[in-house]
């Protein structure tokens, strides 16, 4: 029998990951614990490296090194609360400074730039909550200077000079329209507009030169291109477009603006070669793992060397330092060294049509020392909705592959990825046709006869935390159990609640979701907590106390519904947590109380009462 993989190695912080080189290409940084908390470890290319800042609470995840030389910039908020700081840390002394000390205030790095090693613009949404005015920041001095009051735009671009030119606002209709000004003192007029159906598959990149924007766009496609557009006359030039698929990624030369890849997700991301002069790089990065997929995640200021991740379905991302002279490359480390010792299983690509003739794509990852015939089967549905499921390593699936079970994710219609008709075709179908989606891969999956259709549990986070409950109050019928991480269970009230710097675009979510206003009967009836009665399955709920997406009243009401009508249940509470778990010992906590949970109602393994499951 396939020895159980720990928890903690699935679970807790990796040994070391997200590689960046520095722009001088003679120091190299990354993440990893000290003393269980992430931070920030910088060393020479070729040396040791130790660790810089000193986080002692929730760990470091986004980071970069600044233009200047001498500080490395990261992001961090306070308990989940999504009010990130922007901090600097010096590289020579590793005093750290935060340079949005704010309180109950959202920061967002805008732009950087190594013509202006000491400036870096940062959106800050102090003067009003629910827009981010623009400042430019002198990192040496720590001085903020407002450069723009927002006039209700949901995302700045700014050039290579530092001037920002373009914005993002957001249109009537749900739709946005993407506006341009020449220089500062310009009036903002519309370039490219983009109606509610194309909202969430349009928007610019940057700029490839003074009058040149790129953009992804459907505008008048179903998929979306990546598109070239003339700001001075609003002409829209197709670069690149897939029938099915959307463009997902293109990678940019950061001096000559030239387009050098172009990266489609089909089944798994596929990339496109455009730049000749890199060629012979993307050959041989290939080579290396053929079975990957890979993107170049730093490079030198010069160019002349590349960090690049790769990621595979069955093993732990490895970061390489590709050197762009010898066409050569230097291992640098595996994020999760440990996995090599455990045996990791693939995901597998499925597709099939659903009732009403809609194609649905997803993944099933099988316990590796069965038959993949009749299995327990655990049914992960992805957050967003507007995301998508994707193929590489996955800790859930290969968790619960592990522990017994056949993990099934689908990209449901809502789903991003597929086309602007895909997407539109979840609207207003929360809990009715997108769920459907869910039941008719369970029927599809059982068809194959991969899976028991009475053994199915569903689990899922944030809307797959959501579709977790309807799946215990629409068709318990259908499940033995349910697992909901921060999903909300009141449509209404979870619209009515979002954070203020979501409500610039809340036109989106009601033309797709529903409105409170004009149809809250219509939304109430796709709340879970409408149909609480109707629960007969074990639920399992766990909620971030500090969440500011899907406030902790989401939980609690249903919560407290369960316990006034004696109906069974379990409920986890994080204090310390928001939309998701960032410190290692509550992930898990969460995830060894759902294997539990899992364990006693759908009868997979468990490692906390194994004692010699190898033998």
């Amino acid at each position: 029998m396939t020895s159980l993989i720990p928890r903690e190695l699935l679970f807790g912080n990796p040994t070391r990951a997200n590689a960046q080189i520095s722009p001088s290409g003679k120091l190299l940084g990354y993440i990893a614990p000290v003393d269980g908390v992430l931070n920030v470890w910088v060393g020479p290319v070729d040396g040791e490296a130790t660790p810089l800042t000193t986080d002692t609470d929730r760990g470091i995840r986004a980071w970069s090194f600044a233009q200047d030389g001498r500080h490395l910039l990261y992001v961090q908020d306070q308990g989940g609360d999504e009010n990130w700081h922007v901090y600097a840390t010096d590289l020579d002394t590793g005093h750290t400074r935060d340079l949005t000390p704010f309180d109950a205030v959202q920061a967002q790095i805008v732009k950087a730039h190594r013509d202006f090693p000491d400036t870096i613009l940062v959106g800050i949404n102090k003067d009003n909550p629910q827009l981010h005015d623009v400042y430019r920041l002198t990192l040496s001095t720590g001085e903020l200077v407002k450069e723009i009051e927002n006039p209700g735009f949901l995302q700045w671009i700014a050039d290579d000079l530092l001037a920002v030119r373009c914005g993002v606002a957001p249109t009537p209709d749900g739709g946005l329209a993407v506006m341009h000004r020449t220089s500062t003192t310009d009036e903002w007029v519309p370039v490219l507009a983009a109606a509610q159906e194309d909202a969430l598959s349009t928007g610019p990149i940057g700029f490839t030169g003074p009058t040149t924007l790129l953009c992804q766009s459907s505008v008048e496609a179903n998929t979306s291109r990546l598109v070239s557009i003339d700001v001075t006359t609003g002409a829209a030039e197709v670069l690149y477009e897939d029938p099915t698929f959307d463009v997902a990624t293109a990678m940019v030369h950061p001096v000559s603006k030239v387009i050098q890849m172009v990266g489609v997700m089909r089944d798994r991301l596929e990339w496109e070669v455009w730049d000749e002069s890199i060629r012979g790089d993307i050959d041989g990065i290939r080579a290396l793992a053929p079975d990957a997929y890979f993107g170049v995640v730093s490079r030198d200021r010069a160019d002349e060397r590349w960090v690049v991740g790769f990621d595979v379905d069955d093993g732990s991302t490895r970061y390489q330092l590709w050197d762009r002279a010898t066409k050569s490359a230097t291992f640098l480390f595996d994020a999760w060294p440990e996995l090599a010792e455990h045996e990791l299983v693939k995901m597998r690509p499925f597709s099939f049509t659903a009732r009403d003739g809609l194609e649905l794509h997803g993944y099933v990852t099988f316990p590796g020392d069965v038959e993949p015939v009749g299995l327990p089967a655990v049914l992960n549905v992805h957050g967003g909705p507007w995301a998508r499921d994707t193929w590489g390593y996955n800790a859930e699936a290969q968790w619960l592959a592990n522990r017994g079970y056949a993990c099934i994710q689908v990209n449901f219609r809502g789903s991003t990825g597929y086309g602007k008709a895909f997407t539109s075709a979840g609207d207003k179908e929360w809990g009715a046709k997108m769920h459907d989606d869910l039941l008719d891969t369970i029927d599809h999956c059982a068809a194959e006869g991969w899976i028991d259709p009475a053994r199915v549990a569903i689990y899922g986070g944030s809307y797959g935390g959501y579709a977790a409950l309807v799946g215990a109050t629409f068709t318990p019928e259908r499940f033995v159990c349910a697992v909901d991480l921060v999903g909300p269970s009141n449509i209404a009230t979870l619209i009515e609640s979002v954070p203020e710097y979501w409500k610039p675009m809340i036109k989106q979510f009601t033309t797709r979701v529903g409105d409170p206003v004009t149809e809250k009967d219509f939304l109430w009836s796709r709340s879970p907590l409408s149909k609480v009665d109707n629960v007969s399955i074990p639920l399992l709920i766990a909620q971030g106390a500090n969440d500011p997406r899907v406030k902790q009243a989401e939980s609690e009401q249903i919560v407290e519904a369960l316990k006034e009508k004696g109906i069974a249940h379990e409920y986890l509470l994080y204090e310390d947590e928001g939309h998701g778990f960032a410190k290692p010992e509550n992930r898990l906590h969460f995830y060894g109380a759902v294997e539990r949970f899992l364990a006693r109602h759908l009868g997979g393994r468990c490692e906390d009462q194994a004692t010699d499951l190898e033998g």
